[in-house]
């Protein structure tokens, strides 16, 4: 398989994780003594885990190694600070879509540094890709019980516009394929704009979810996340 159909087969992959979280929040929501709340906290975690490891071990070290230090700083900061803006806002909206937001926010970028990566060679499109996957299932599933928990719409709708965004993977990845495969800069600077991002969304929003008292699945939750990350960053540099 060529390079751009590798990138378009796992962008799409990395995109179609969110209606495929959806869908499990859906049969939760229909079955809800299956899963009890210790494992929902615990696919919360899960999902920071894998979004830390996409940043300790892809995002920021790519993106450092592209930019002089002050600019992955100014980079770094502005995606904390524009999230942290992005949130004041939706809250001030009481929008049901908090989520879903926050989870295009930090997987756009992503999407368009995956279409970068494979634009420049070398396996670190492949681990971004992977890490992008095990994100987006828990985000979806979190998205998906915030906006049928609020009666915006029906599941079935709901479920209908996750498989739209599904799409977004490969529009995005492609746009930095053909658009940032010469500006290893912006690559860098957009890598560590959602790094500083996923980082607010991380201690601001799922951490405090996970949480559950005297119980060890969600933060075995986040080391499951995160070990599954590491381990394909060791196969794929080794």
């Amino acid at each position: 398989m060529d390079t751009l159909a590798t990138l378009l087969a796992l962008s799409l992959l990395a995109g179609a994780s969110m209606p495929v979280g959806a869908a499990l929040a859906r049969w939760d929501r229909l079955h809800p003594a299956v899963l009890g709340p210790g494992w929902r906290h615990f696919i919360v975690a899960f999902g920071g885990g894998a979004l830390l490891s996409a940043v300790a071990l892809v995002l920021v070290p790519d993106g450092a190694g592209h930019v002089p230090i002050w600019l992955a700083a100014v980079s770094f900061g502005a995606g904390g600070i524009v999230f942290c803006l992005l949130d004041i806002w939706l809250g001030r909206l009481q929008s049901s879509a908090g989520q879903m937001v926050a989870m295009l926010s930090d997987f756009i970028p992503e999407a368009i540094a995956l279409g970068a990566a494979f634009a420049a060679g070398g396996q670190t499109g492949v681990l971004l890709a992977l890490l992008i996957v095990l994100q987006n299932l828990p985000e979806g599933f979190n998205a998906f019980e915030e906006l049928d928990g609020r009666g915006s719409a029906s599941p079935n709708r709901i479920l209908g516009v996750f498989a739209l965004l599904a799409l977004v993977g490969p529009a995005s990845a492609l746009s930095g394929y053909y658009l940032l495969a010469d500006a290893p800069a912006v690559m860098g600077g957009l890598m560590l704009f959602a790094s500083g991002g996923i980082l607010y969304l991380i201690f601001e929003d799922i951490a405090p979810q996970a949480r559950l008292e005297r119980r060890w699945t969600p933060p075995l939750g986040a080391v499951a996340g995160f070990l599954l990350g590491l381990i394909g960053h060791g196969l794929l540099s080794g």
